[in-house]
């Protein structure tokens, strides 16, 4: 990447990828938006720049203001590219998923640790051609922002979980009953719809990444079947706990980087 023409008040260190539900413009001093021109196209949406407690923010809505696109169309590869080119060393994503798991219930915390994918047709890479890259997705979460995390929210005294094995499906429609009996067979523990690309790309450009998700709804394997308007009614109701949870932690992260992440490019061209 190319920061020399980026001027400093344009850059940033931590990018936050998520909606309005955790995001609050408030909690950013000095802020501005930008838009960022990539190889792959648009971004979701201009990117707010600002700080938090003395750190640079650059905050990105993943589905766009008013959250007109949906997980199937999320220009990943744009998204991770925009950030990178801004400066960002580590990524704090937000997402919205459902349970598979009785003890994982709605208003929980996850912090997922892996993920399998059930997406289909998505970029999931930024090497298409020229230069070979097989990045390693062994652990694909980092670690140190991991335990960072999972140490703040039980600093809350939130109900956090900080295993959980995320089940990426292509959307937008939920699942079927027999596809979420599956996935519990699996031993996944959440199911969500935007996890993936999003994660090894940011590792193909060495960035540090985590996600923190809020249960919202125990999927279609529970007797009720899961609906949009269930969704929404639970980020409203705990919308102001996701937000001192993830905009709250962003001060105290760690500056530096010892997890490998920033090397994960090291052994894995050709």
């Amino acid at each position: 990447m190319h920061l020399e023409g980026v001027s400093t008040d344009k850059r940033a260190e931590i990018g936050v990828i998520g909606g309005t539900g955790v995001y609050d413009p408030e909690m950013l001093e000095d802020r501005r938006e930008v838009k960022i021109y990539t190889p792959f196209g648009s971004p979701s949406d201009t990117i707010t720049l600002g700080t938090v407690g003395g750190r640079r923010v650059a905050f990105l809505p993943r589905h766009g203001r008013g959250h007109v696109i949906p997980p199937h169309m999320i220009n990943s590869r744009a998204n991770i590219w925009a950030l990178k080119e801004l400066g960002v060393k580590q990524i704090v994503a937000s997402s919205a998923v459902g349970s598979l798991r009785e003890d994982y219930k709605p208003g929980d915390f996850v912090l997922t640790d892996q993920f399998i994918d059930r997406t289909k047709d998505r970029p999931d890479t930024f090497y298409d051609g020229g230069q070979i890259c097989h990045i390693s997705s062994a652990d694909p979460i980092c670690p140190t922002l991991h335990d960072y995390f999972n140490k703040y929210a039980k600093k809350l005294k939130l109900p956090v979980h900080e295993k959980g094995t995320y089940v990426c499906v292509q959307g937008p429609r939920f699942s079927t009953r027999a596809e979420s009996r599956l996935f519990r067979q699996w031993n996944c523990d959440i199911i969500g719809m935007t996890l993936y690309p999003e994660v090894v790309l940011a590792r193909e450009q060495e960035i540090c990444y985590v996600t923190v998700a809020m249960v919202t709804d125990y999927d279609v394997w529970a007797d009720k079947p899961v609906s949009t308007a269930d969704v929404i009614e639970t980020m409203q109701r705990n919308a102001t706990t996701f937000k001192k949870l993830v905009m709250g932690a962003l001060p105290g992260m760690p500056k530096e980087r010892s997890c490998g992440c920033c090397d994960a490019l090291k052994f894995a061209l050709i």
